[in-house]
């Protein structure tokens, strides 16, 4: 008996690039069981949309953006290098290439659940 495919298509149609690359982090965290925390995704979104988070006016955005702090981001690029999802790159923390998208652009996503 062959294996039947499901396929389900979603559309999101936003113009804020935060809110888009949210969402996909969202989506890798879960598929990947990252537990990411909400604070955790909103930086890698703001990363993914402004290019890197190593300039202090960069930081001082996301801070206000984002009600946090500038210790908060040090803690969580911290963390995210040692889970390989931030990247040093030229002395600037970027995130890995593999996950790093253009949110300007459109973005179809394609999500195989392969059993067996």
């Amino acid at each position: 008996m062959a294996n039947k495919i499901i396929l389900q298509k979603l559309s999101f149609q936003n113009e804020d690039n935060y809110v888009l690359a949210e969402r996909y982090y969202n989506v890798l965290s879960a598929l990947n069981n990252l537990k990411l925390t909400e604070r955790e995704v909103q930086l890698m979104a703001y990363t993914a949309v402004r290019g890197n988070m190593s300039y202090a006016n960069v930081k001082e955005e996301f801070c206000k953006k984002y009600n946090s702090s500038s210790p908060t981001i040090s803690n969580i690029v911290s963390k995210l290098k040692k889970m390989g999802i931030f990247v040093k790159d030229g002395g600037k923390i970027k995130l890995a290439p593999v996950i790093q998208l253009n949110f300007g652009l459109n973005i179809k996503l394609e999500i195989n659940l392969v059993h067996g």
